[in-house]
């Protein structure tokens, strides 16, 4: 496949690309340790790349990319943050000039002047540019993206549909989908992390399925996790918000308490501090309260720490677009037990004999979690497969070079393009969405894992919270400030 031609796709079935690497021009730019500080939306900022003065690389392209402006506060790690950093940095590494805009702003809602601040960034932005904006800041802000997609090339990276997050009230939920709906309709291109994520969308917002591209997260090479006894070190990494479930994990464990082991969550909890309280009201009053501890978000040296003692790693998601920390756990060879939601099992996947490498129960359900614990406790036999089908499952994963690669397609491709980019559509000329008789998107051969021939979560027709009695209250933080840390959590 050539990456000039108008819609290319990519081959998202064995994570290897048939198309043509955006690096191929030329050498690999070093890029030190791809950490760059984000240029401000308001600075002129120095453009990250083969521009940089350092020698050996070809440039690729240029591309702008638009990022929430907390993309490296440690205080805040998300999984999507993480993907923005690794796929920068696996440009610039391909020989792309990379130009960051990180725009603070409390997305997908922003203030006026935040909404502003965006704006100005994009009018800064030089006519047919290729630009790559996080959903996170674009997809709720159609009045600034619409304009801009006049002019520019723009490409929407989506991680998480916005009317996905638990606990949205759902006059809220429908309000935030037709603004995403709004501004992907206006984007010639748009990347899903996920499959799943890539179907709901097409689905959703009646997108053609060609505009559509499945750039899955790649993951770093780690050391085989030496664990405990084998079954009793549990690792749940999650930020502490109602959509991981960590309520439907405190119940499960206190179903098995009979059971020797301790469960470790690692993650934010500052996004939902009553939900927070509440989980360890229920932790203690079921006597769990030294079993089952809530460890703050980590990062680096330490998180790579809690990998390498767990035994298991505990997801227990009402929706998840990816799961970025399942193949961080079975990078190290850890198993999953998680929920078969979403593009959870895509992350899980298989190993090259089929194996499964963990075990899928329904989401929001914590007696089919409990059951599934009792097995891992119970049955040696299982745990012995698990860990071997983790283990082969830890040598087929990809990497974040080829996720990178892939990224480098469709940018690529965006910016051969022929002629101006169409113009904006307003509201008022989108017919309802339909897309029923779309194919899959692009770059899925594969078919959808079992369970996900409707990959919007279940329930989210109506996303009414599954833990919360009032959703919109201010004791409960507002969901959409979760948004960040969705996105984690192998930095969560």
């Amino acid at each position: 496949m050539n990456t000039g031609d108008t819609g290319a796709t990519l081959n998202a079935g064995d994570g290897r690309p048939d198309a043509m690497n955006a690096g191929d021009a030329g050498a690999t730019l070093g890029a030190g340790d791809g950490r760059p500080d984000a240029m401000n939306a308001g600075d002129a900022g120095a453009t990250l790349g083969a521009g940089d003065g350092r020698t050996g690389a070809t440039s690729a392209g240029t591309a702008y990319v638009v990022l929430p402006g907390d993309i490296d506060d440690p205080a805040t790690p998300s999984g999507g943050n993480a993907y923005d950093r690794q796929v920068i940095t696996g440009l610039v590494r391909l020989g792309w000039q990379v130009r960051e805009l990180a725009v603070p702003g409390s997305w997908p809602r922003p203030d006026p002047a935040e909404r502003a601040a965006l704006a100005a960034a994009l009018d800064g932005v030089p006519d047919g540019a290729v630009v790559l904006l996080d959903g996170l800041v674009a997809c709720g802000v159609p009045e600034v993206v619409g304009p801009a997609a006049a002019r520019l090339r723009l490409a929407v990276l989506v991680h998480l549909p916005l009317r996905d997050e638990t606990g949205l009230p759902p006059d809220l939920a429908a309000r935030l989908d037709d603004l995403e709906r709004r501004t992907l309709r206006v984007a010639p291109a748009i990347v899903a992390t996920s499959a799943g994520t890539g179907r709901t969308l097409v689905r959703r917002h009646g997108l053609p399925a060609g505009r559509v591209h499945v750039v899955p997260p790649g993951v770093a090479a780690a050391p085989l996790a030496s664990g405990t006894d084998g079954a009793a070190s549990l690792l749940c990494v999650a930020s502490v918000i109602p959509r991981k479930g960590h309520d439907v994990l405190v119940e499960a464990l206190a179903s098995v308490a009979d059971r020797p082991w301790t469960c470790r969550c690692v993650g934010p909890v500052d996004r939902d501090p009553e939900y927070v309280d509440r989980l360890r009201r229920s932790a203690a009053a079921a006597g769990l309260a030294d079993r089952v501890l809530f460890a703050g978000p980590r990062t680096g040296v330490e998180l790579a720490a809690d990998y390498a003692a767990a035994d298991l790693l505990v997801l227990p998601s009402r929706a998840e677009p990816y799961g970025m920390v399942v193949t961080e756990a079975l990078a190290r060879g850890v198993p999953v037990l998680g929920s078969e939601v979403d593009g959870l099992p895509e992350a899980v996947g298989r190993a090259p004999d089929g194996a499964v490498p963990g075990l899928l129960v329904p989401p929001g359900d914590p007696a089919a979690l409990a059951t599934a614990l009792r097995r891992w406790f119970d049955e040696p036999d299982l745990r012995q497969r698990l860990r071997a089908a983790a283990r082969d499952r830890r040598a087929d994963l990809p990497g974040w070079d080829v996720t990178a690669a892939r990224l480098g397609e469709v940018l690529t491709a965006l910016a051969r393009q022929p002629g101006p980019p169409r113009q904006p559509r307003s509201a008022e000329d989108d017919p309802p969405p339909t897309g029923q008789d779309d194919p899959p998107p692009t770059g899925q051969d594969d078919p959808p894992p079992t369970g996900q021939d409707d990959p919007s979560p279940a329930g989210q027709d109506d996303p009414s919270p599954a833990s919360q009695d009032d959703p919109s209250s201010a004791s409960q933080g507002d969901p959409l400030e979760d948004r960040r840390s969705e996105r984690s959590e192998g930095t969560a």
